[in-house]
């Protein structure tokens, strides 16, 4: 199987939601990707957190798709990594 852009896109991330709160005090919603550990979308209502995050998530992956980074699928432990490929 390709594991295209589409194929990362349907995997069953590791959605890790929470509230925080800005710089000038007001509260804001995040949702960050487990498996992406450089991934974090903000937005004023979970809601919207939720319903906009795969469009972040789309622009990070063709990133790491484009410079041919290694991208942890759910699942996947981190002794399967070939780190020495990814750290000369």
């Amino acid at each position: 199987m390709e594991k295209d852009l589409d194929y990362y896109l349907n995997l069953d991330w590791t959605l890790i939601e929470g509230e925080d709160l800005g710089f000038e005090g007001e509260p804001y919603h995040y949702i960050m990707i487990e498996e992406i550990p450089s991934f974090c979308f903000c937005a004023k209502t979970i809601e919207k957190a939720r319903e906009n995050y795969k469009k972040q998530l789309k622009l990070s992956l063709m990133v790491m798709l484009e410079s041919g980074e290694h991208i942890k699928e759910p699942g996947e432990d981190d002794e399967d990594v070939d780190w020495e490929s990814l750290c000369p």
